[in-house]
């Protein structure tokens, strides 16, 4: 199954989502009711046998508040998490890392991140870690994978090896590229809507122990203090229904795609070594009584259904339980049975152990302490591409420290972006860009300028994965200084009063990540490519102008035209040379983004037969920057484009850091 008919079935699981929501408050308004119907016959001081009189509206009004109590606490639980993967962090105990952190443990975890993200075409994510929290543990929660966040926790980066934290980190990678990660978010703001009746009978039991009896003698019926006593326990247990339900759904949405996640995981490292050993640890460690995957913060039952493991001990076990059993897991991985790690192969494996010797203290270069294990997604469109990590490849050229730190530190990535776009070749245009930055940005403008040499000595291929590398950073800048980054650059494009086509893959890569807009979901209005023919059409001709040049543009898109008739193309339909206008392929982009998601596969098809078998460098960065705008991960054969121009990683030499290079 592709990246796009996960995400339709994401879309299917939400509509589960909703039915089993719907029967849940159905289960809960009738329990409400029944519980005050017989707290009223109690305090009317009348038995069980004949007729009651209830007051006029009795039930209505029960069902109205129940129902508003509920909804109110979902409406308010999502409003809280309005900043999506951040605030679930945040919820969780999870302290942000700083891209430029130089930690030994958090440094060989943001290489991971950072690989991961290269490797499958997306913005690198930013990284939080649960300090106080020593099991196995992790999750990646946002609203859309251009806006993710992974999760993990103490115990991960000093139990795991290099190699079980990276299988981890791709376990992860498979819920934002495969559409879980919204759906989760929005799980929670349910779940603690539907739970919160237990929480208010927790208060009125609380309550009812603070008031004393202040009733006379003569009057009939049990006291406030008993009354309040008897709601909050009724209200309590009632909204046990709701964790039972809750139970449900989770399991119901999640505990298949624990299964897909893991064989993902297997896909991106090519290593079952990684994410299996991680699952034989927790494994082993719950079995001797130790922490395994549980998690103790006191939102743990909420957020149960994100994590790698079980959070919590499965009291609804079987068909109720977030997540399938570990030793089934481990069977689907290794396609075998495998036990848990025992006690003494648990207190030998380890950071300590493993990978000391590659992570020398102050390390702090990209993939310090790499992995033996080459990553090498297979090749389909489902595995979203994948930038090879070759070991030994001789470098011709490589990201000096100072790039690297750049693109570390919100402000120098910003100056690292302004020197992306600086154009030495036209000197009345590239002096109106030097004042351009130092009349907007005038504390980076000498930065951008020093930086200037290095990126102009870097190929093609480079500029757009050092671009991702960058993102965690520049995700930091603050809504102000993003709309300044985002200004400057329109500026710095607009200075020789033309747009060149890498300008418009950075600019909407920008723009995509960084944008007010960006992270936000996009409804899908359109079923079928054919509704967007003429969006598809302009998309198609800048493509085949990318691949073909002006001669060979027209052969380029009856090919693509060809490979799918039932668009119906015609030499009519391509539009060459200026009638290809960057700012109606912008407007084109996003009516393609309102694609369902089993039509944007179509549209990645008909680019690819455009490009040709042998994509040069112009066109893999241009399906890179159209990838980004309409939501969608980069066909393995567009990574291959990059591995093909020699990108690789070099081991770190002689306690060095580590390097990206080109050769």
């Amino acid at each position: 199954m592709d990246f796009f008919e996960q995400q339709d079935q994401a879309h299917r699981q939400s509509r589960k989502l909703l039915f089993l929501f719907m029967l849940a408050l159905l289960a809960i308004v009738l329990a409400v009711n029944a519980s005050l119907a017989l707290i009223w016959i109690w305090r009317s001081g009348a038995g069980l046998a004949g007729q009651h009189v209830y007051p006029r509206g009795f039930f209505v009004i029960n069902t109205l508040l129940t129902l508003l109590f509920i909804g109110a606490g979902t409406l308010f639980e999502m409003f809280r998490l309005r900043d999506g993967g951040d605030a679930v962090a945040l919820l969780a105990g999870g302290r942000l890392v700083m891209p430029s952190s130089d930690d030994v443990l958090e440094r060989r975890l943001l290489n991971v991140v950072e690989e991961m993200a290269l490797a499958s075409g997306i913005a690198c994510p930013r990284v939080y870690l649960m300090d106080e929290e020593q099991a196995i543990n992790a999750f990646a929660a946002g609203y859309h994978q251009n806006q993710a966040v992974v999760a993990v926790t103490r115990g991960s980066l000093t139990r795991l090896s290099r190699d079980e934290l990276q299988g981890v980190i791709g376990h992860e990678f498979s819920h934002i590229m495969n559409g879980d990660m919204r759906m989760n978010v929005k799980l929670i703001g349910v779940l603690f809507g539907i739970q919160m009746i237990a929480t208010f009978g927790q208060e009125l039991m609380y309550w009812g122990t603070r008031f004393g009896s202040s009733r006379s003698r003569d009057e009939k019926g049990p006291p406030l203090q008993l009354i309040l006593l008897a709601l909050g326990a009724a209200l309590f247990v009632i909204g046990y229904v709701g964790i039972f339900f809750g139970r449900l759904i989770k399991s119901a949405v999640s505990r298949q795609r624990e299964f897909l996640a893991d064989a993902s995981s297997v896909q991106f490292t090519r290593n079952p070594d990684g994410i299996g050993g991680a699952l034989r640890k927790i494994g082993g460690l719950t079995r001797s009584n130790d922490c395994g995957s549980r998690i103790d913060n006191p939102h743990a039952e909420q957020l149960s259904h994100m994590f790698l493991g079980a959070a919590r001990p499965n009291l609804l076990s079987g068909l109720f339980a977030t997540h399938p059993p570990l030793a089934e897991r481990l069977r689907r991985v290794y396609g075998k049975s495998v036990d848990f790690l025992d006690a003494s192969e648990l207190s030998e494996s380890g950071f300590a152990d493993s990978d000391a010797a590659a992570m020398p203290d102050g390390a702090v270069g990209f993939g310090s302490g790499v992995s033996h294990a080459a990553m090498a997604p297979a090749t389909s469109l489902s595995a979203a591409g994948a930038l090879a990590f070759g070991h030994h490849a001789s470098a011709q050229s490589a990201l000096s420290a100072e790039v690297l730190a750049a693109a570390r530190d919100p402000l120098a990535a910003a100056a690292l972006v302004y020197a992306l776009l600086l154009d030495q070749t036209a000197p009345a245009a590239y002096q109106l860009q030097i004042d351009v930055l130092r009349l907007s940005v005038p504390l980076q403008s000498a930065l951008a300028i020093s930086l200037l040499e290095q990126t102009e000595s870097l190929p093609r291929s480079a500029r757009l994965p050092l671009l991702d590398l960058a993102m965690p950073a520049l995700s930091l800048l603050s809504a102000e200084q993003r709309s300044v980054l985002l200004g400057v650059v329109s500026r710095l494009i607009a200075a020789d009063q033309r747009v060149t086509q890498a300008e418009f893959v950075l600019q909407t890569v920008l723009e995509r990540r960084l944008a007010a807009q960006a992270g936000r979901a996009v409804t899908a209005r359109y079923g079928d490519l054919a509704e967007l023919k003429q969006a598809a059409a302009l998309t198609l001709s800048l493509m085949a102008q990318t691949a073909g040049g002006l001669h060979g543009a027209r052969a380029a898109f009856m090919r693509a035209a060809i490979s799918m008739p039932q668009l119906a193309l015609s030499e009519a339909d391509l539009s060459l040379g200026n009638a290809v206008d960057f700012f109606a392929v912008r407007q084109a982009l996003d009516q393609l983004n309102q694609l369902a998601p089993l039509a944007k596969p179509f549209l990645i098809r008909l680019l690819l037969a455009a490009a040709g078998s042998a994509i040069s460098v112009e066109s893999a960065d241009l399906l890179r920057g159209i990838c980004a705008a309409i939501d969608a991960p980069v066909p393995d054969s567009v990574a291959q484009t990059y591995t093909a121009h020699h990108w690789a990683y070099s081991e770190p030499v002689n306690a060095g850091s580590g390097s990206i290079t080109w050769s």
